[in-house]
């Protein structure tokens, strides 16, 4: 319990509080058992740093990494017992998902010592476990995404705009400080390296590839119980989707090319969605959503489509991969019959300065999102705006 407090402590002293994410201050965190999930690398372990730096009593609260060696020789329901009965009252577990049958010991803590608050962080595949304890009656659960242009230039530039609701963007009311600084050389960097908070670090590609091969390698395998020949077409499947995004999926052909059942196609490119690796766009299937028809594949963002591309992305890919991607955190996106996406009752058509009205011509709600475009008019927008809604 010292060396897990004195690692602690340690973290807690280089954690910077400048800013912090935006799902902050959306997590009611006084409840009693709250779980934030989100893909690799989107900053989960900061987050709870931040929040304990920030608002908590350290001398009772203790965050703990899952992997951490003391979980070789004890259980999580060991030290939360043991952390409770000398004074504890909020534990912290980062990444959870390395605990194999964490979910029947969060229950039994949660049941059996209610004095104690549980946060804990994990792989977004989490809820793809079988045979662990139900623990959707009890926790508040949280997805955090990578971040937003708004967060990038708050971050990189020091630039602090408020976020805009979906609907100040269509009217065009954009808050933004033209007279310090231009948006579109911003959002084209945002575009290339902006969307994972590490992205100053030296070697930033190299590091995306290596959270892509651990996901790809590990997460997906671990949770799926997938075998490794199973595991490894789905580097393959991944090069697939990636080379030619948005990517219109044809199940027969992918299977001949995988050598893989037709029927396990749809479960590995939902594993990739699952991990954040990939977004499917789907049609307005009422009822459950995930079960509606897929219209396209995206990757999740547009990092990893320079990271993974051996050549420049495709600019018309980027434009819809990244509307997707910034839309998808706040708004259910769906496929439109006669442009790129809908959003409830709105038609959006995404494309460059030089996208015409034609496609939309007569469509009520509509709006063409063009990319190189300072300003926006009438029912003409900006594709950077859409980068500050969250």
């Amino acid at each position: 319990m010292d060396s897990l407090n004195r690692i602690f402590r340690a973290l807690l002293d280089n954690t910077n509080t400048d800013f912090v994410r935006y799902l902050h201050d959306t997590i009611l965190w006084d409840s009693r058992l709250i779980a934030i999930l989100g893909a690799r690398g989107v900053g989960k372990t900061t987050l709870l740093l931040q929040h304990i730096k920030l608002y908590d009593n350290v001398d009772d609260t203790l965050f703990v990494t899952a992997d951490d060696l003391y979980f070789a020789t004890h259980t999580l329901y060991d030290l939360a017992l043991e952390f409770y009965q000398n004074g504890g009252k909020k534990l912290y577990i980062d990444e959870i998902h390395k605990y194999n049958g964490w979910s029947t010991e969060i229950k039994n803590i949660y049941d059996q010592i209610p004095g104690l608050k549980i946060v804990y962080t994990g792989s977004s595949i989490l809820d793809l476990e079988k045979g662990g304890a139900d623990l959707s009656r009890r926790k508040l659960e949280y997805h955090l995404n990578g971040l937003s242009f708004r967060e990038f230039l708050s971050i990189d530039r020091g630039i602090e705009l408020p976020v805009h609701s979906l609907e100040t963007i269509l009217a065009n009311k954009i808050e933004f400080p033209f007279d310090k600084a231009r948006p579109l050389a911003l959002f084209k960097e945002y575009l290339q390296y902006g969307f994972y908070p590490f992205y100053n670090d030296s070697g930033y590609y190299i590091r995306l590839n290596s959270v892509l091969n651990q996901t790809l390698e590990n997460d997906i395998p671990n949770f799926a119980q997938l075998n490794v020949s199973t595991a490894n077409k789905l580097k393959k499947l991944l090069y697939i989707i990636a080379q030619s995004v948005p990517f219109k999926p044809n199940f027969s052909k992918l299977s001949r090319d995988l050598d893989v059942s037709r029927n396990t196609i749809p479960d590995l490119i939902f594993y990739l969605e699952k991990a954040g690796v990939l977004n499917q766009l789907r049609d307005d299937t009422r009822g459950i959503k995930l079960l509606g028809k897929v219209d396209k594949i995206y990757l999740n963002n547009t990092n990893l489509a320079y990271a993974i591309s051996n050549s420049a992305p495709e600019i018309g890919n980027i434009r819809e991969t990244v509307f997707f991607s910034l839309m998808r955190t706040t708004q259910e996106v769906t496929t439109s019959a006669v442009a790129d996406f809908s959003i409830g009752k709105y038609t959006f058509e995404v494309g460059g300065k030089n996208k015409g009205q034609k496609q939309i011509a007569g469509v009520k709600d509509s709006f063409i999102v063009k990319d190189d475009i300072e300003y926006g008019y009438k029912n003409i927008l900006p594709l950077w705006a859409f980068g500050l809604t969250y």
